[in-house]
């Protein structure tokens, strides 16, 4: 910075001394650099003087006199051209053929003679054809190819994969009348997409019968005994009934109903012994399993009701009273997601005893194996979806720290301190104890609608709007054993029965699939699934079929309560 005239200073390596620029030099290093000539006044493009004219001129540019081989035939020459002359009279040399002009495209896919390039290498496999359009892509279809107005109202709500057929048939005065098709540039653009992407190759046949190829299922028959007709139906309520629950002897069945009421019925009879008012939409009932008590938890709005119907045996319910009131307060009481509170004289006639409050609508409501927790599900955003109350204790708190999605469904493991918590997407096992998550479950289903335990503990069951029920196996995988399509449309429940090799899923489609299930003790051996029976007794309603599925605890009875307001007892 203090030298002005450093940019254009040099050190001469000859002498180690620094030497100044003109202005000459630096102009020239400034041409050189720029890649121009160094002198600043050649001109590159003067015009070129031609020396050697295409003229005949006077007098030769050299006088030297011709040489004397340029008069004399040459030996060597004759000889190349004697040999040239007998190939060509032997065949040996060809005349070249004219080039064509025309432009020659090498096609990557089409080429299937076997004289192509690629037709001659040994493992081309050519690329497959698209089908030929049918009956249903014509401009003018026949009648019985065009959708009745039900019919493209299902075909619309269908995923875009699996519509059948994939365009819509429709009728044209003309063909001039057609429009142009809208997704022909995505579908040829796909079409490349696969040919150029898919590798294709060539597969080794073995001759196989096809019969072998079909899995040896037992007969029907041979898996009695299991649900085969029809036996009762409950009639009574108003409106859908979205709930069931069967009591641990299996005499009494509550159901929840959209009319605002709970009903206690009698199995044998189809007898509703108490209605029982609640006020609101019935989400889900639960009897409590164990014999020692009398005591049903109902989901309704954001209150879960503890009833005690005061049926069968006065001294299981006189004694569920005795152990609702010999609860005593404690003296500072704690924090609590749930508030905890006594019914009133007028709801304790009714049989209602205690009121669990929550701040979100309760969706689910599910008992623990032994009878003294409780587990709900709040349909609110956060990690308190999920609560767990204690009876004894009526004590209430929030597992979880975090949310996982939308809870959809939960249950207790039937022997071991685990809690499966079932989202849309996925089911995660959670060790309670430890404070732990323990396995993730992917179902590979876009909405789980419904979940169940087996009696054993080691298979879980999941059924999806996408009309799909999931098996299981805990000690197999996290991806699904089997995976059923047996129903048309969404599922709404399933179920495992407690004692028989047996479950069933409810759909919308208004039947009931009953599969046998067997769990072998032998880890080795995977689980048998062979369906069984398909039950129908419910008419759609709203689009609706059966809502809930529930097993007799000690018979192969199957309850189903249905969009239409009734309930189906298959025997």
């Amino acid at each position: 910075m203090d030298d002005p005239d450093y940019w254009r200073t040099v050190q001469d390596r000859m002498t180690g001394c620094d030497l100044r620029l003109t202005d000459e030099q630096v102009a020239l290093v400034r041409r050189l650099q720029r890649g121009q000539f160094g002198d600043a006044g050649f001109d590159p493009y003067e015009p070129a003087v031609d020396f050697f004219s295409g003229d005949v001129m006077m007098h030769p540019v050299t006088n030297r006199p011709a040489d004397k081989r340029s008069f004399i035939p040459s030996l060597v020459e004759k000889e190349k051209v004697s040999r040239m002359v007998h190939a060509i009279k032997m065949g040996w040399i060809q005349p070249r053929r004219p080039r064509d002009p025309t432009p020659s495209f090498y096609d990557l896919w089409a080429q299937e003679d076997p004289n192509a390039v690629l037709g001659r290498h040994a493992m081309h496999v050519p690329a497959p054809k698209l089908a030929l359009p049918g009956h249903a892509e014509s401009y003018n279809p026949p009648p019985e190819y065009l959708l009745s107005q039900e019919e493209r109202h299902a075909w619309e709500q269908q995923e875009p994969t699996e519509r059948k057929p994939s365009l819509l048939p429709r009728r044209f005065p003309s063909l001039r009348s057609v429009p142009a098709y809208s997704r022909f540039i995505h579908e040829r653009f796909e079409r490349c997409l696969d040919l150029y992407l898919c590798p294709r190759q060539r597969k080794m046949r073995v001759n196989v019968d096809p019969e072998d190829l079909i899995p040896k299922l037992p007969r029907p028959r041979d898996l009695q005994p299991f649900p085969t007709c029809q036996a009762l139906v409950y009639r009574g309520h108003g409106d859908l009934v979205r709930c069931l629950s069967v009591s641990p002897g299996g005499q009494w069945l509550a159901s929840g109903s959209d009319d605002g009421t709970l009903r206690l019925w009698e199995v044998a009879t189809a007898r509703c012994l108490r209605t029982v008012p609640v006020g609101g939409v019935v989400r889900s009932v639960a009897w409590n399993p164990s014999s020692t008590l009398c005591l049903v938890a109902v989901a309704v709005a954001d209150t879960v009701w503890l009833i005690n119907p005061a049926l069968g045996d006065r001294l299981v319910g006189g004694a569920t009273d005795q152990l609702l009131n010999a609860f005593t307060p404690p003296e500072e009481p704690a924090l609590q997601p749930a508030c905890w509170l006594e019914a009133s004289e007028e709801e304790r006639l009714r049989g209602l005893r205690l009121r669990i409050c929550h701040n979100k609508p309760v969706t689910q409501v599910t008992w623990h194996g032994r009878g003294d927790y409780l587990a709900v599900v709040l349909a609110s955003p956060g990690h308190t979806q999920v609560l767990i109350h204690q009876l004894s204790r009526r004590r209430s708190q929030s597992p979880f720290r975090r949310s996982h999605g939308q809870v959809q469904r939960v249950a207790f493991h039937p022997t071991r301190p685990y809690l499966f918590v079932a989202s849309q997407r996925s089911v995660r096992l959670y060790h309670l104890l430890r404070q732990e998550l323990t396995k993730k479950l992917m179902p590979n289903c876009k909405w789980v609608s419904s979940m169940a335990v087996h009696p054993a503990g080691d298979n879980v069951i999941c059924g999806s709007y996408d009309s799909k029920l999931v098996w299981f196996d805990l000690d197999l995988s996290t991806k699904p054993y089997k995976v059923l399509r047996h129903h048309k449309k969404a599922l709404r429940a399933v179920a495992f029965h407690p004692r028989y090799p047996l479950f069933a899923s409810g759909s919308d489609d208004g039947s009931v699939i009953v599969c046998h299930g067997m769990v072998y003790n032998d880890l080795l051996q995977n689980p048998l699934l062979v369906p069984v029976k398909v039950l129908k007794g419910h008419t759609l309603t709203r689009d609706l079929g059966v809502l809930d599925v529930t097993f007799h605890p000690t018979q192969p009875w199957v309850f189903s309560s249905g969009a239409d307001g009734t309930i189906c007892l298959f025997s």
